[in-house]
Formats: C-alpha cells, sequence, structure tokens
C-alpha cells in the first residue's frame, strides 16, 4: 500500500438514516473516537424513521458529534489526513447534512475528501476488532433496507452472490414487532422478547428462490405471521407474543445462517462474517457460531456498537479507498439508491 510508514488518520461522518455519527480512525484499524446521536426516541412516536424529522435533527447534532469526536481521539481538525462521509445509499435529506458538511470542513481545512458506500462501511466494521482478517472471505450484510450475501475479493470489492428479492430482514423484524405490539425498533424488541418464547411452538416458512439458491424472501414470512395472528383473533386463541416472536425469528436466522454457510462451502471460503443492524441479533450470531464451528469456518463478527449506523465503520472503509487514491471530488453528492460497488 505504498510503503507509506506516517498514521493516516480519518475523521468520518455518517448520516444516512436516524444516527449522526464521528469518529475519528487510525489507519482503518484503530478507533480513536467513536460519537453517535440516536433519533430514536424522537421516531419512536411514529413508529418509524420520518425523513425529514431526520434531517433537521442531523443538523442540531452534526457539529456537536464532530467536535466530540475530535476531542475524544485528542486530535485537531489540521492533524486529519482525511474527511470521510457516507453518501449513499439511504435517505436523501440525511446523507446531505453529512455530505455537506464534510465538503465545507475539507475545503476549509484543505483535506482531501473520501466518499464512502454505507453497506461497505457495515463491512469494514469486522475491521476494527479482528486484526486478522483481511480479503477474501464471505459476509452476509443484513440490515433495515438490506439483505447481501457478497464475497469480498478486496477491500471495497464486491461480488454480490445473493440478495433479498423483496423485504429486507431488518424490514420483516420492523413489520412483526409492530404487528405484535412490540413497537418499533423492531429488531431489538424481537430479539428481546424471543429470549422468552419457544422458537418452536409456531412452524412458519422458510422463504425460498426458485433457481437462485442464494437470494432470500421474506414477504411471505411476514404474510404467514400476520395470516397467524389475524387467525388467533377471529377464533378466539390466545397470542403468546414470546412465541410468535422466537418462530419468526428462528425461521429468519435458518434462512440466513444456512445460506452463508453453504455459499461460503461452494465457494471455497473458510472465513465467514456478517455485519448491518441485524448482525447484533444474539439469536443469529449464536446460530451462524454454532453453524460454523460445524463446518470449520472462521466466524468473525463486529461487537453491537459497530453493527448499527457508525461513523467508526465509515473511517475504516475510507482508509482502504484512500490508499487506493479513490477521492471524491467537491461535487460529491448524495445517491439515496447507491448500489453496491457502484460509485456514484
Amino acid at each position: 500500500m505504498g510503503g507509506r510508514t506516517e498514521d493516516v488518520l480519518i475523521l468520518a461522518i455518517e448520516s444516512s438514516c436516524d444516527e449522526t455519527a464521528a469518529a475519528v480512525v487510525k489507519n482503518g484499524r484503530t478507533v480513536c473516537s467513536n460519537v453517535i446521536s440516536s433519533q430514536i426516541e424522537t421516531h419512536t412516536v411514529y413508529g418509524g424513521v420520518v425523513p425529514e424529522i431526520a434531517s433537521r435533527e442531523h443538523i442540531k447534532a452534526v457539529n456537536y458529534v464532530i467536535e466530540r469526536a475530535l476531542a475524544e481521539a485528542g486530535e485537531r481538525l489540521e492533524d486529519m489526513t482525511a474527511i470521510a462521509v457516507t453518501y449513499g445509499p439511504g435517505l436523501v435529506g440525511a446523507l446531505l447534512v453529512g455530505v455537506a458538511e464534510a465538503k465545507a470542513i475539507a475545503y476549509a481545512a484543505g483535506k482531501p475528501l473520501v466518499g464512502v458506500h454505507h453497506i461497505e462501511g457495515h463491512v469494514a466494521a469486522n475491521f476494527i476488532e479482528n486484526p486478522d482478517l483481511e480479503p477474501p472471505f464471505v459476509c452476509l450484510i443484513v440490515s433495515g433496507g438490506h439483505t447481501h450475501l457478497v464475497i469480498v475479493r478486496d477491500y471495497g470489492e464486491f461480488e454480490i452472490i445473493g440478495r433479498t428479492r423483496d423485504d429486507a430482514a431488518g424490514e420483516a423484524f420492523d413489520k412483526v414487532a409492530r404487528a405484535i405490539g412490540l413497537g418499533y425498533p423492531g429488531g431489538p424488541k424481537i430479539d428481546r422478547a424471543a429470549r422468552e418464547g419457544n422458537p418452536e411452538a409456531i412452524v412458519f416458512p422458510r422463504g425460498r428462490v426458485e433457481g437462485s439458491p442464494y437470494d432470500f424472501s421474506f414477504s411471505g414470512l411476514k404474510s404467514a405471521v400476520l395470516n397467524y395472528l389475524n387467525h388467533a383473533q377471529m377464533t378466539g386463541e390466545t397470542i403468546c407474543t414470546a412465541d410468535v416472536a422466537a418462530s419468526f425469528q428462528k425461521s429468519v436466522v435458518d434462512s440466513l445462517v444456512s445460506r452463508a454457510v453453504a455459499a461460503a462451502q461452494e465457494y471455497g471460503f473458510d472465513k465467514l462474517a456478517i455485519a448491518g443492524g441485524v448482525a447484533a441479533n444474539t439469536a443469529l450470531r449464536a446460530a451462524m457460531e454454532k453453524a460454523c464451528k460445524k463446518s470449520g469456518i472462521r466466524f468473525y463478527y463486529p461487537s453491537p456498537i459497530f453493527c448499527t449506523d457508525n461513523a467508526a465503520m465509515i473511517g475504516s472503509a475510507a482508509y482502504y479507498e484512500y490508499m487506493k487514491g479513490n477521492l471524491a471530488g467537491w461535487d460529491l453528492n448524495a445517491v439515496p439508491n447507491l448500489k453496491l460497488g457502484e460509485r456514484g
């Protein structure tokens, strides 16, 4: 990587959804600070993220999280090697706050600008706590908006081998949580409720996509849960929320684990990582660990704080982009529907 000896310090900004975050990351792997301002309480009242409110909250918080990140790292803006920011995918208004801020700071401080793909950031979260993890490996990315099974060929280079055909796994968690009265955010609430339930109580379907063994489908599962609830209400049956949560979660986890492990085996990889908000799910982590152990695959996962949206993962991904010379111009813009592997 060019034989650099001095440390590369990156100030990273993330504002793609409802977390305003800033971090200082050294050499792609060492987190000097990681500050997150969450909007969960603001959006819970509405049962989901309201884009306009998210944008306003980002504007209020962005300067504060950047100042905190620099202070906690004990660094000054002039000490930074580059400024990085998530530019897609995500909510357009939310992304624009971070992009405008990063461009202004980079321009004023005379620093290079690095645009980072949000999903690439989730994958890079695995590099922070796993010094031995280097490409190539298989990665399962599961979040509110994305479910992808990819081969990480190199830093920032992905080959997608499977994706969801309908709902993302996190989206299914949110919808089912709402249906069984747990509210928002669905992922952590179903995870908690499921611990009290019996995952074998109700047999929900495992969605398959004909001719595409590594693709996912969760809309049929979501419909099956809603049908079960409607039928129980119509016939006066008692609904055990914990059992529904546990059985639904088991169906999702089975679908994710079976495909990820099969892909690693078929493509000949002995390293498998998970990433994204749903990667914090305790049942998914436990099932994946067990399946990987059985198959002789090394399993990697980030700590929960690096699974949900944060800027440390953006700083990690940005380091590898910076080292490859992939810098952004002052015309960098938000790309809300940016595909993995695309450059906006």
